[in-house]
């Protein structure tokens, strides 16, 4: 019996809302716009939520980054160096020595080469000198041959391991294992290829960006014995050092051991910066969380207009069929069957606009993703989420237009012209 009625009450709200075809697709042009900007903006938080977390834990949330912050300028450093060395392989052995939870480190110089051969497609890679343990410190994947090991390292090996776009920039989309590349004076073999680094593929260092896979690396005694820079004198003898922890050792708090150890050989100088993306990550997520909840709520504004529009038209719709309402009040319908007319109309309308704002959500999403070159991902929650919203909205917006329908007086509503 229930069934019965509420099929007749979604036949007859159905032949309703046909017969003014043109007003309920205006009316659920709200419901649509807002489903869709919610879905949107929570692409745009989930795609930019995963970007982060993706580069984070490409810097290891194991890991601790100290880099140099080289001297803006000749009375700077020269005041430095009264009291401090800068970044060198003193502090490295200091850390070996004092650091319990260490489990691997690595000294990093860099140097931004002035020529190289074969002659790169794109921009000059940035050459960078490590140890063989900076590859499992930041996780660095080889897809072709192998990264450079201890004995390339302490023989100063003639080799290199090229990133994904140094590679494809150098040497093209052939197999580059056993090639050569020229950078500066010296030629190197290459030995192994990398994966992708990091898709948004770029962090901030020096002021500058710096394409995560157009590097290439090379054993550190190499780079000390055969490359030197023009400005160096402006500069650490090492660009960073980088430390992964062992396995259940607090980041935080090793980092400030770090910290101390550093201060205390560079006599307090604020020559250098340590990094811990373990605290990066936990202010990243908070601080999506926040942009998260800022976007939907700004969004949702789109779904509460679009719900006083359902109740505007509603309510005009109830003026309208006041001698319909009079007639079924006189043929033996209750209020309650009134109002569920009522309710059920506009509980369809947002249901349409709904999904159609479904399917604008994805659109908009892949346009955003196409123009602004910015991930997206739609997930079910979101999707889940702005129906059930909007379905919520054209309930509890609807319900004020059905009970005035329900309290029209039959007789007066007979009379109605």
């Amino acid at each position: 019996m229930i069934l019965r009625k509420l099929l007749s009450d979604l036949l007859l709200a159905i032949d309703n809302l046909r017969a003014q075809k043109t007003r309920t697709l205006l009316t659920a042009l709200g419901i649509v716009f807002g489903v869709g900007s919610v879905i949107g903006m929570l692409a745009i938080g989930a795609g930019a939520r995963e970007e982060s977390l993706r580069f984070i834990e490409q810097l290891g949330v194991r890991n601790i980054l100290i880099d140099s912050r080289p001297a803006t300028s000749r009375e700077e450093l020269q005041q430095r160096r009264r009291s401090s060395p800068g970044l060198t392989e003193r502090d490295v052995r200091i850390l070996e020595a004092n650091i319990e939870d260490l489990e691997m480190l690595s000294p990093r110089r860099t140097l931004h080469p002035a020529r190289i051969l074969p002659k790169p497609a794109r921009d000059i890679p940035e050459l960078y000198g490590v140890r063989p343990s900076y590859a499992s410190i930041h996780n660095l994947r080889v897809v072709e041959g192998r990264f450079f090991d201890q004995d390339h390292d302490a023989g100063s090996a003639s080799v290199c391991v090229l990133g994904e776009n140094a590679k494809v920039s150098l040497l093209g989309y052939q197999p580059a294992v056993g090639k050569f590349v020229k950078i500066n004076d010296n030629w190197l073999e290459v030995v192994g290829v990398l994966g992708p680094n990091v898709a948004a593929g770029a962090q901030n260092t020096g002021g500058k960006m710096l394409d995560l896979n157009n590097i290439v690396y090379i054993p550190l005694n190499k780079f000390q014995y055969r490359y030197w820079d023009n400005s160096s004198f402006m500069r650490d003898d090492l660009d960073g050092i980088d430390l992964r922890l062992k396995a259940g050792a607090d980041s935080i708090e090793v980092a400030k051991v770090v910290t101390a150890i550093v201060n205390s050989t560079h006599h307090d100088t604020p020559d250098f910066t340590v990094t811990i993306p373990a605290a990066l990550l936990a202010q990243q997520q908070r601080t999506q969380t926040i942009f998260t909840y800022v976007m939907v709520a700004i969004s949702a504004i789109s779904l509460l207009v679009g719900g006083i529009g359902i109740m505007n038209i509603v309510l005009a719709t109830v003026l309208e069929r006041t001698r319909e309402i009079g007639i079924r009040r006189a043929i033996g319908a209750r209020r309650p069957d009134i109002v569920r007319q009522f309710l059920t109309e506009s509980v369809l309308i947002s249901m349409a606009g709904g999904l159609l704002g479904i399917a604008f959500g994805f659109l908009l999403s892949w346009i955003i993703a196409k123009t602004a070159e910015w991930k997206t991902i739609v997930t079910a929650m979101s999707v889940f989420v702005a129906f059930g919203v909007s379905v919520t909205v054209g309930m509890i917006f609807g319900i004020y237009p059905a009970l005035k329908a329900s309290n029209i007086n039959p007789i007066e509503a007979l009379r109605y012209e």
